[in-house]
């Protein structure tokens, strides 16, 4: 089996799709209307593994016990495009040992999200 995506809840799409495309820097892969007031946005590469985003008005949003990972080559840089950005840093920079090291933001929905950088010693 080969893992192909995620599905996150959201409240609103515009403002979650700003967030996954324009920060965290995912290609809208797919963005459709799914039925009613459903739309759905895939984001990610083609042939690869992906967030979906689905907005409901019926649907009810939860976050808790969710978390997911993307790494950066700049910790520091991320870090910097969050504040930019008006997103708080809610825990780190935590390096666990020499080689990693990473931030949690929330998403707009309070999805958890872990930023991290791999360094190459």
């Amino acid at each position: 089996m080969e893992f192909c995506w995620i599905t996150i809840s959201v409240k609103n799409m515009e403002e979650s799709l700003h967030f996954y495309h324009e920060i965290i820097g995912l290609n809208i892969a797919e963005r459709f209307k799914a039925g009613g007031e459903t739309e759905i946005a895939m984001l990610g590469e083609i042939r690869g593994t992906k967030v979906e985003l689905i907005c409901d008005k019926d649907h009810i949003v939860q976050s808790t016990g969710l978390s997911i990972g993307f790494e950066v080559e700049s910790l520091e840089k991320a870090m910097e495009l969050m504040r930019e950005n008006n997103i708080p840093i809610l825990r780190g920079p935590i390096s666990p040992n020499p080689t990693v090291s990473f931030f949690f933001i929330n998403d707009p929905n309070g999805v958890e999200v872990q930023i991290v950088q791999h360094s190459h010693n």
